[in-house]
């Protein structure tokens, strides 16, 4: 119903916001100004990622983060509050070539929602943005997480059992590997990683005994080989019915069992898989942490340093800070303070350079 009467209205969501609320164009526009901010923001996270915080009125927080995406990976990203009446505009951004534009927007999820979530098409630098209501005020959890498209294609298989990955060299150079190797024991179950339909069954080439599965959603097919056999009759399947049987028929006679399981998309030919069934951690359920801590802090140390990503290791120093400096908090997430300073910059500081401000 809102979307339709977006439709005819000609609004968006913080449009609508605007207009439900009936917030002054000034105090809007320094609100909605907010999201330039984010998008100079650099700060990096790693998924999955938590954080805690609190939201106060007219604070005017907002909240960006960067992460390097690949296609087949599912990012989902949610703001929990503890108000149910709190609105959290979300999106997500991709980073462009054009010098003129440095991220364009991909995805918006509804206010109401507090949730975003995005299936990735293209590789690249996603920066995720969200946006608490003018007047939010209550405490927060941030979630996000990123999974793999598909489910694995080989029964309780594991990320350590890919032994060979996309572009690795095959005879002698002569061509690059278009799929993964996932090793398993002979008769190991091989199952749909989606559901569709069966498009071939049979024996041939290099691939041997071999299933092709068309995913019509994605218009793309995916592609299970060396099988050592295959289940008879299939055509319509499910995610997680059993297709074969983990083998080394075809040119793989000489190596260990395995599946070759490749993925081939229309007008675009193969494609890594790796993004598309690669297991990933879930992201901590942080629900019913009320931590409190204080919302200004206090450097407390001669000299401390700000990075962009909440480790020590493999982050960047964005600035050096002096003992007494004054500093915003946004929210905590493990041992560092996410937290901005009198200019406005976003960066992280471990909690023992820090001291409560009040």
């Amino acid at each position: 119903m809102e979307k339709a009467e977006q439709l005819i209205t000609g609004l968006t969501e913080k449009e609508k916001y605007q207009k439900d609320n009936e917030i002054s164009d000034e105090l809007f526009q320094i609100w909605e100004d907010r999201v330039k901010v984010a998008l100079r923001d650099s700060l990096e996270i790693e998924l999955p990622y938590t954080e805690s915080g609190e939201l106060k009125p007219r604070n005017f927080a907002v909240y960006s983060y960067q992460t390097y995406l690949i296609p087949g990976e599912v990012i989902e990203a949610k703001f929990i509050t503890d108000s149910s009446f709190t609105l959290v505009f979300s999106e997500l951004y991709k980073k462009v070539k054009d010098q003129n534009k440095s991220f364009e927007r991909v995805k918006s999820a509804e206010g109401e929602t507090k949730k975003l979530r995005f299936e990735v098409q293209e590789k690249g630098l996603y920066k995720l943005i969200f946006q608490p209501e003018i007047e939010a005020n209550t405490p927060f959890h941030i979630q996000i997480k990123k999974s793999p498209t598909y489910l694995f294609p080989v029964s309780n298989g594991k990320n350590a059992d890919i032994g060979s990955y996309w572009g690795d060299i095959r005879d002698g150079g002569r061509r690059d590997h278009k799929g993964i190797d996932i090793f398993a024991d002979r008769g190991t179950p091989v199952v749909a990683a989606t559901s569709g339909r069966i498009r071939f069954t049979g024996e041939k080439g290099l691939g041997g005994k071999q299933v092709w599965l068309r995913d019509r959603k994605r218009r793309q097919s995916l592609y299970y080989a060396h099988l050592d056999s295959i289940i008879p009759g299939l055509n319509k399947v499910e995610q997680g019915d059993t297709l074969g049987f983990v083998g080394n028929s075809g040119n793989a006679r000489t190596t260990p069992p395995h599946l070759h399981f490749g993925i081939y998309k229309s007008k675009q030919g193969a494609l890594d898989p790796i993004g598309f069934v690669y297991l990933t951690e879930d992201a901590q359920d942080i629900s019913a942490n009320n931590s409190e801590f204080a919302t200004r802090l206090k450097v407390n140390s001669a000299k401390a340093n700000f990075r962009n990503k909440p480790a020590s290791s493999n982050s960047r120093v964005v600035k050096t800070g002096q003992e007494g400096e004054l500093l915003f908090v946004q929210g905590k997430t493990t041992d560092w303070f996410h937290v901005r300073d009198s200019l406005d910059r976003s960066m992280y500081i471990h909690e023992s350079l820090v001291r409560s401000a009040y």
